[in-house]
């Protein structure tokens, strides 16, 4: 299987810095990874959350374990960890209205209105409670339900998580001003031509750099796929959700165990953020990696693999 480029097309329609576990601090995968053995086809369906059709990625048998992209995000953002926590969890990854082939809801983009729809979602698959992760706008999103909802959230790993200084649009984020203009102008282009930067590492570079410390040394089939749920109608919208939405003030209700994962060089979010969503939130345990962006799920997915299985306690 050469990439995904088939598959995931499927639809039309607390206390201090962690140490990480291991020495698995390769950058990017090691080896071949285990997506690409993976006919996801058969992992693929609609639900329909209250009218609205959710693109829904599901495999595995075993504890819930439901996976939440971020702004600019799909379902792929997870391919290095789907494969491998299905081996003993039941693992969802979902394409949030607006992103990826989940079409742009009749509703207003709001944060609370993307938890509504994730609970929404979980009583569609049967799953009373979960472990979630999110990235970014997704682990804003992950947040929220812990809070309207605390009995559907049984651990939460929050990756870059928003909602601290992205409130207000902080004026000390000029890289989400750049992520605005970039992909409201572009990320069409770049969706349809995914397969050129694929084999172009100085423009896989160009355009993955807002986000990862080093584009160049992922491997080209996964940055393909990270571009093709790009250029999505739900962007900006979303972007005025996140920059909008107040957080802070109620992150000490979150009461289950937290675990939050930040890049050292991470060019969106502050690492600064990353302090308080561990002083907020009751017994949360932060842990920083190294010369690392955004997206440490697929930057480090070795490291952030053995991170998250240690924190679900597998």
């Amino acid at each position: 299987m050469r990439s995904m480029a088939a598959t995931t097309s499927v639809p039309r329609e607390g206390g201090h810095d962690g140490d990480a576990p291991g020495g698995h601090d390769r950058y990017g995968p090691e080896g071949r990874s285990a997506w690409l053995e993976v006919d996801w086809r058969r992992h693929q369906r609609w639900v329909a959350v209250e009218g609205q059709p959710v693109n829904v990625i599901e495999l595995g048998e075993g504890p819930p374990l439901v996976f939440v992209h971020g702004l600019g995000g799909s379902w792929p953002n997870w391919l290095e960890q789907l494969p491998v926590f299905a081996h003993d969890h039941r693992v969802v990854a979902l394409d949030l209205p607006g992103f990826g082939h989940s079409p742009k809801p009749r509703w207003k983009i709001t944060i609370s209105a993307y938890a509504r729809l994730l609970e929404g979602l979980l009583e569609e698959l049967a799953i009373p409670s979960a472990a979630l992760v999110g990235n970014s706008m997704g682990g804003f999103i992950s947040a929220e339900l812990a809070l309207a909802s605390p009995a559907r959230v049984e651990r939460l790993a929050l990756v870059s998580p928003a909602g601290i200084s992205t409130e207000g649009y902080d004026p000390h984020l000029p890289t989400l001003r750049r992520l605005e203009r970039i992909l409201a102008a572009s990320t069409g282009w770049l969706a349809a031509h995914s397969e050129t930067v694929e084999r172009r590492p100085r423009l896989r570079t160009a355009t993955l750099s807002i986000v990862a410390r080093h584009p160049a040394q992922l491997p080209a089939p996964l940055a393909a796929e990270q571009l093709r749920g790009a250029g999505k109608p739900g962007f900006l919208d979303a972007l005025g959700a996140v920059v909008t939405y107040p957080l802070r003030e109620r992150l000490r209700q979150i009461a289950c165990p937290t675990l939050i994962v930040w890049g050292a060089n991470d060019p969106l979010i502050p690492m600064r953020d990353a302090e308080v969503f561990e002083q907020l939130i009751p017994g949360a345990r932060k842990v920083v990696l190294p010369d690392t962006g955004h997206v440490a799920m697929f930057e480090r997915p070795a490291l952030f693999n053995e991170l998250l299985r240690e924190f679900l306690g597998d």
